[in-house]
């Protein structure tokens, strides 16, 4: 049986974002902490299903989520009615948020707040600030003006709350901008934005995907006022205990039937949503139809085979390498593991390959798509060693995130509002499911192994890799205006026009390029 191509290339992608991460495993089981066979097959199976299941996942969301989404935002901005926008937003991000996968994984390790209680709060964030996302482009509201607002807001919140609420709160605001909800949010600014004619709606179409990510935030953070959990203690998550090849399959098996009902109860909702909003605008022609339902069908299978391997296999093992890396003598090696696994996660990371393209694009060669990309992996590298640090330290994860915001919220003053809304939207993008399968378990054992306050010290290793694109991003937006004031200045010396100015620019692009490939 021939794989669908497009199938085969998202599976590679998948593959690109998982191997960094079982080779450093691989490695650290021969030289660092010993596995034993059982758990490496263990392991190795549930990579296996994680990148079968992420590949037909993206392909699935991909054919389905961002159709939809660009027909809402279409039909929103057609009928230019503000409490349909309002109501339609707020649904839409409550249930594509139930179904996000990264946010699943979350919910099963965080020890204090029940599951369906953190999902549900997450997901309602979500819609409260996507249905406010929606309304700025529909009135034009600076993004950056109205950030700086609502950030302001949680820094007053974050005083208010329980340290133990502060790390998780915005670890969901990194989890929730993942693979189910960003194409369905993209699109959406997109569809909203085509019916605009003025020269600011591409630049506005940016941004859903930063306010969205900001509402889980808040969300979490008035659980905490409110919310007080009796018990906070963490249940270390044990790799199954396997001999045989027969009791790996037996393991997997036993346990795919609880992740296929899941996965139905928390798609269902998008499914009907689908059926309702064509039965009333009659949008999709039959082959858009037929394309829409084939996507629901990967997102199912694809989202099953990746709970059952990440919950089963991948997690798990995880969580014991951190355990025993800090049990043991070498607890310090935390750091450069983890900065090691941040810069190849980032760089394997799809979403981000498809932000460099942007950007690239955006500034027509004049920010690189390789230069975005190394920029991001440093980064990303930089911010998960920070979390390692913080749990070997104990550094509350204020005085991080709070100078990170503030360096970030400075940079949104000078740079062009392009790179305001691609940074922030970018920094959902960045923590995808890698981070939260396998960074923050290994956060989680090492954590508990050296005994320090799961709740305050472990979590917090999203909200950190989320963080680092909002600088990155405007860096390099900086070095466009540097570029163009430049390319400016030298055209009113030349006389050169804007057309023979770009020609320059995409040669110069072209001569980089040769450069770096030596």
């Amino acid at each position: 049986m021939r794989l669908n191509p497009k199938l085969k290339e998202k599976i590679m992608e998948s593959l690109s974002a998982v191997l960094p991460v079982t080779g450093i495993v691989l490695a650290l089981s021969i030289l660092i902490v010993p596995l034993d066979l059982g758990t490496t097959a263990v392991f190795l199976v549930g990579a296996v299903l994680l990148v079968i299941g992420m590949g037909f996942f993206q392909l699935g969301a991909e054919m389905a989520m961002e159709p939809l989404g660009d027909g809402v935002g279409v039909q929103i901005a057609k009928t230019r009615k503000i409490i349909p926008a309002i109501v339609i937003g707020f649904a839409m991000g409550m249930l594509i948020t139930i179904s996000e996968p990264d946010l699943q994984v979350l919910a099963e390790q965080v020890p204090s707040i029940p599951n369906m209680t953190l999902i549900l709060t997450v997901a309602v964030g979500v819609g409260i600030f996507l249905a406010l996302a929606i309304c700025r482009i529909l009135f034009k509201i600076s993004l950056s003006t109205i950030l700086i607002v609502v950030y302001l807001l949680l820094m007053v919140l974050a005083f208010l709350v329980r340290e133990d609420f502060l790390a998780v709160a915005f670890d969901a605001g990194g989890v929730t901008t993942g693979p189910m909800t960003v194409p369905f949010i993209m699109a959406l600014g997109v569809g909203l934005a085509s019916v605009r004619s003025d020269k600011e709606a591409a630049e506005d179409s940016f941004g859903l995907v930063a306010l969205s990510s900001v509402g889980p935030v808040a969300a979490v953070l008035l659980l905490g006022i409110f919310y007080h959990p009796e018990s906070t203690e963490y249940t270390v998550t044990e790799v199954a205990q396997v001999e045989t090849t027969r009791d790996v399959l037996v393991e997997f098996l036993t346990g795919l039937p609880q992740y296929i009902r899941e996965v139905l109860v928390s798609l269902l909702p998008v499914v009907a949503v689908y059926f309702l909003f064509q039965a009333l605008t009659h949008r999709y022609q039959k082959s858009e139809r037929r394309r829409i339902l084939v996507g629901f069908v990967y997102t199912y299978i694809g989202l099953t085979l990746f709970l059952c391997g990440v919950n089963i296999g991948f997690s798990p093992v995880g969580t014991y390498l951190g355990s025993e890396i800090a049990s043991g003598h070498m607890k310090w090696i935390l750091v450069p593991v983890g900065m090691l696994i941040g810069y190849f996660i980032v760089k394997a990371e799809p979403a981000i390959q498809v932000l460099g393209r942007q950007v690239e694009s955006v500034t027509n060669g004049a920010v690189s798509e390789k230069a975005m990309n190394t920029c991001m992996s440093v980064g990303v590298s930089i911010s998960v060693g920070l979390a390692m640090l913080r749990i070997l330290t104990g550094i509350p994860i204020q005085y991080i995130l709070v100078p990170g915001y503030l360096i970030a919220f400075l940079l949104s003053r000078i740079v062009p509002k392009m790179f305001v809304g691609i940074a922030f939207d970018s920094g959902g993008v960045a923590s995808g499911p890698m981070t939260t399968t396998f960074l923050l378990p290994l956060s989680l054992g090492a954590c508990h192994a050296l005994g320090g306050n799961i709740m305050t010290d472990a979590f917090g290793v999203v909200a950190l890799v989320a963080l680092t694109p909002l600088i990155a991003v405007q860096i390099m937006g900086l070095q466009y205006k540097y570029k163009m004031k430049k390319m400016q200045q030298i055209a009113v010396d030349t006389g050169l026009d804007e057309e023979e100015m770009d020609d320059i620019l995409d040669f110069e692009e072209d001569e980089e390029d040769d450069r770096e490939d030596g």
